[in-house]
């Protein structure tokens, strides 16, 4: 997610309901999010066939979702390596898996015959100090934002926003966001679409892992079963994704909880 002049719109007096905030920085963020998965993550139920891709100016089109017009991603401006793309899987992960090389700024959703669909994001301060596990457990088309009362506190223009930010195209979180959780409690930890497509490869002033609007609608509908997600620095440093190269998420939460509505995967 990101600051923008888009936050100082007004609600109108528009509410949201959410869930009830986890106990985040004295809960999760002590025991931390290495170990291993939950067996129900161990066999994932998502959409593993290999795809086959059009071109990018197919799959960066403009279009029309859920009744918000995204407009077309200006491909071309954008290195080759972060368009979506199926190439061979670094990890050696179970299909159905998540991967993210948070140095390489890299998503990988691992597919069936040791392929991955890779995609490029950007990584936000929460993003890219935080490594471990954890497990997709909600996903929300089109999500409400709510800034949590520590980044209001240190940004009170935000405060318009306590009630949630309405969903669309120039929401921080964009068109998808998938909720990780760790042994039943949110990690405040993200995957979400961005409006911004320039921070792509690059390090994002805030946030956690932030895809191209067009990337996050195409992994959020391969997404459809318990998903465990594994962070790391890079894929080539030889440690167990699920330890070893681990450590406590962020203490700055940067959504106050995951919204009334999404569903959850199971």
């Amino acid at each position: 997610m990101t600051d923008s002049s888009d936050f100082h719109e007004r609600l109108h007096g528009r509410s949201f309901a959410r869930m009830d905030r986890r106990a985040f920085i004295g809960g999760v963020g002590a025991m931390g999010l290495a170990g291993a998965l939950p067996a129900a993550a161990q066999t994932p139920r998502s959409n593993t066939a290999v795809p086959s891709f059009a071109g990018p100016a197919s799959l960066y089109a403009a279009v029309t979702d859920g009744g918000h017009k995204l407009p077309a991603i200006p491909y071309e401006k954008l290195d080759k390596r972060f368009l979506r793309q199926v190439v061979i899987d670094p990890s050696l992960s179970k299909p159905g898996t998540i991967v993210v090389d948070s140095n390489a700024k890299f998503l990988y959703f691992v597919v069936e015959n040791g392929k991955a669909v890779r995609y490029g994001v950007s990584l936000g301060k929460a993003g890219f100090e935080w490594v471990g596990s954890a497990n997709v457990e909600y996903k929300k088309a089109w999500p409400i934002w709510t800034p949590p009362p520590e980044m209001i506190e240190r940004k009170p223009e935000l405060a318009q926003y306590a009630n949630g930010m309405p969903p669309g195209p120039k929401s921080p979180l964009g068109a998808r966001a998938l909720y990780l959780f760790r042994n039943g409690q949110d990690t405040m930890y993200r995957l979400h679409g961005t409006p911004e497509w320039s921070s792509i490869g690059k390090n994002a002033s805030s946030g956690c892992v932030r895809m191209l609007n067009q990337d996050v609608i195409d992994l959020y509908s391969r997404v459809s079963g318990l998903t465990p997600v594994h962070v790391r620095h890079s894929m080539y440093l030889g440690a167990d994704m699920a330890g070893g190269n681990s450590s406590k998420p962020t203490t700055e939460p940067i959504d106050a909880g995951v919204p009334e509505g999404a569903e959850k995967v199971e």
